[in-house]
């Protein structure tokens, strides 16, 4: 490094460097990393001319504010939340499906008590998503009556459900 740059440096050390260092202490709540932080900061004012030219407040305020940057580019990094790279991710847990399973069974058999016309239009309506003009056509039967069944199939199966032990 030629002299001139060592003076330089010096001068820049020695002007800010402690201010520098009491943010940085101020902002972490700790000394650790802040001596790492000051060098970093001053060697990239020292790399930008146009720093070096400006009123000392004025560089002293760009260094606060790359000094800060620094702190927060440290927190936020990998390497701070103790993250450790794999090669391959880990496997992923699988649900337990027993749960839907009994739901599955405890609905089956309640469906199973009703009639064949509650039956009927309560599942082409849910599991097949139909609507009620679909259903009307499709059973050849007014849309009032599908409405009617789904409302007295629906309680029956409700009822059957509450018989079973499933309460809602």
């Amino acid at each position: 490094m030629p002299t001139d740059d060592r003076a330089v440096l010096r001068e820049l050390h020695d002007r800010h460097a402690a201010a520098v260092w009491r943010f940085v202490v101020h902002l972490t709540g700790t000394s650790a990393g802040a001596d790492d932080v000051v060098q970093e900061t001053l060697f990239r004012a020292w790399r930008s001319p146009k720093v070096m030219a400006q009123d000392p407040a004025t560089a002293r305020s760009w260094m606060f504010t790359v000094a800060r940057n620094l702190v927060i580019d440290e927190a936020r990094s990998a390497h701070h939340r103790h993250e450790m790279g794999v090669d391959e991710p880990p496997d992923r847990a699988v649900g337990d499906r027993t749960d839907e399973l009994f739901d599955a069974i405890l609905v089956s058999e309640a469906l199973a008590d009703l009639s064949e016309e509650h039956r009927t239009v309560i599942a082409r309506a849910y599991y097949g998503g139909l609507s009620t003009a679909e259903l009307s056509d499709e059973l050849g039967i007014p849309p009032g009556t599908v409405k009617s069944r789904l409302h007295y199939g629906l309680r029956a199966l409700r009822l059957a459900l509450q018989e079973r032990g499933v309460v809602r």
